[in-house]
């Protein structure tokens, strides 16, 4: 059936929200101090996951409608937010940051271009151009950077690579599980904070926060970045516009740079100017569907694309 006039934008309003929260992960993880990375994970995806699990029980969910998901239900949320974690902090320390940076973001394109074979939508010229100006706009901020790709580091791109696949896919297979409710989203942030915990463990030496601050930052990632965003994501990536989220993503390293410049962290450069307006012009063209007919202009819902209507028979 046929999205409802205006269905759409609530979701895509959710995948907006999403998508600042995100832009505040690096102000607020320098203000934490160095945490390490895993244990950095395990903190805040415990307090994601508790935000999500008081919801559900406040509603009265019970504890078997927080885990009784299918196996392939949590492979897909598992992999998503661990697997791209645990992916992301390998290509760091295997390849210089700005470089592992902008191969991985690449997940918003790929968002794009898997959205028609993974989630049966159609791809016009917009989203194409749009999500193509958006990665522009990423290539120029870190060209301003000075980024300096070497075949030393191959293996760190690759894994930075493997980032980008692991969270398009989770974004886009997460729309063939349409009628799973986000609720399901704190088991897997719970069972990524103990996968995370594992790795700490193993691999890193702890190390708490330094002051009250750093431990308000901590909190605010998780109440935050690890935790109302992952929930806002799984809503619109749902039921919103995949091929404009795709797009509008890009101005997650926009939005984080602008944080890091207003916080004193970083000096503003051309490079961002260039870098904002072309994230602005392909998220406006990507997302033009939007601002036509009511907004929902040429856009199919989830239980109506040919992948929710092969999965009911």
């Amino acid at each position: 059936m046929k999205t409802p006039d205006g269905a759409r934008r609530p979701a895509m309003g959710a995948g907006l929200a999403a998508i600042v929260l995100w832009g505040a992960l690096a102000a607020l993880s320098v203000s934490a101090g160095p945490v390490p990375p895993f244990q950095m994970v395990a903190m805040t995806f415990a307090v994601g996951s508790a935000i999500g699990i008081i919801r559900a029980l406040a509603r009265g969910v019970g504890w078997r409608g927080l885990i009784g998901w299918p196996a392939r239900l949590w492979l897909l949320g598992i992999g998503g937010l661990f697997g791209y974690h645990a992916l992301y902090f390998a290509a760091l320390q295997l390849a210089p940051p700005a470089e592992a940076n902008l191969v991985n973001y690449l997940w918003p394109l790929l968002i794009v271009l898997l959205s028609a074979p993974l989630a049966g939508e159609r791809l016009g010229w917009s989203h194409l151009v749009g999500a193509g100006l958006g990665f522009a706009g990423v290539v120029a901020l870190a060209l301003g950077r000075g980024v300096s790709f070497t075949g030393a580091y191959a293996l760190g791109y690759t894994l930075a690579l493997g980032c980008a696949f692991a969270w398009s896919l989770y974004s886009v297979l997460s729309r063939r599980f349409g009628e799973t409710p986000t609720d399901a989203i704190a088991s897997f942030c719970g069972a990524s904070a103990i996968l995370s915990l594992g790795c700490h463990l193993l691999f890193e030496r702890t190390v708490w926060p330094a002051s009250g601050a750093a431990w308000l930052a901590v909190l605010a990632l998780g109440l935050g970045p690890a935790g109302a965003a992952f929930y806002l994501w799984d809503f619109a990536v749902k039921r919103g516009d995949i091929r404009a989220l795709g797009a509008l993503s890009y101005a997650t390293p926009i939005l984080s740079t602008l944080l890091l410049i207003l916080c004193g962290l970083a000096e503003p450069t051309g490079a961002l100017v260039l870098a904002a307006l072309l994230v602005t012009a392909g998220a406006v063209l990507a997302s033009r569907d939007l601002w036509r007919r009511g907004g929902d202009a040429g856009s199919v819902s989830p239980d109506a694309s040919p992948v929710a209507r092969a999965r009911r028979r």
